[in-house]
């Protein structure tokens, strides 16, 4: 094989020697890395064209009104905060995020949506930026507004408010690059890649099934 494929819990922002593609930080999953200067151009390549399928995990706060949603907004710098990228500048680079429900998830802390999300563009943030525009926020991503803990949510009186006795939290973003699929530069063979949720995101969802 001229190139292998790694699966980070974190790679950062820099670039770094082999790495034909990058994740957010945060963001764990599937990555390709070149072994040779051939190899990373001809897969650099892949990717700029939109020759790679790539599939992500991502649990939401709240519940999508569909089953099945494409967001098609460009996407910039925000000129305010520069760490962000925003929807909101009729001057950014154009994104398309196709999103479908897996699991609706009604807890003792609130709704959630499992979802995948399949990308046809790499923009910077892209998911995160395109759900929150929906209103639901990658659960963990503080930057793009989920809050850094979530509260058990109680009954009292009929009504239903927010208690400090009992909360969960994640210290990272709950978004995984889960499947990547493209053909090999050299042999010309499809190659599908598909990476299992890290153990921190499972018992997350588990905590959050828990009656």
């Amino acid at each position: 094989l001229l190139f292998q494929l790694a699966t980070l819990s974190e790679t950062g922002g820099e670039q770094r020697p082999g790495i034909v593609h990058r994740l957010d930080k945060q963001t764990s999953g599937a990555i390709v890395v070149a072994k040779d200067d051939v190899t990373h151009r001809k897969l650099g390549d892949l990717f700029a064209e939109r020759r790679v399928a790539k599939t992500y995990v991502a649990l939401l706060h709240g519940s999508l009104a569909k089953d099945s949603v494409t967001v098609s907004l460009p996407i910039a710098r925000d000129l305010v905060r520069r760490t962000r990228m925003t929807t909101r500048r009729p001057d950014g680079r154009n994104a398309i995020s196709h999103i479908t429900v897996v699991e609706r998830l009604a807890t003792r802390y609130g709704a959630f949506t499992l979802v995948k999300v399949r990308i046809e563009t790499g923009r910077t943030h892209q998911i995160r930026v395109h759900v929150q525009s929906l209103g639901h926020p990658v659960v963990g991503d503080t930057l793009y507004g989920a809050p850094r803990m979530i509260h058990l949510a109680v009954r009292k009186d009929g009504t239903e408010r927010l208690t400090e006795e009992a909360s969960v939290g994640l210290e990272r973003n709950f978004l995984h690059a889960a499947h990547l699929e493209f053909t090999h530069p050299q042999t010309g063979k499809a190659v599908v890649v598909d990476a299992p949720l890290p153990a921190e995101l499972e018992e997350f969802l588990a905590l959050l099934r828990t009656e």
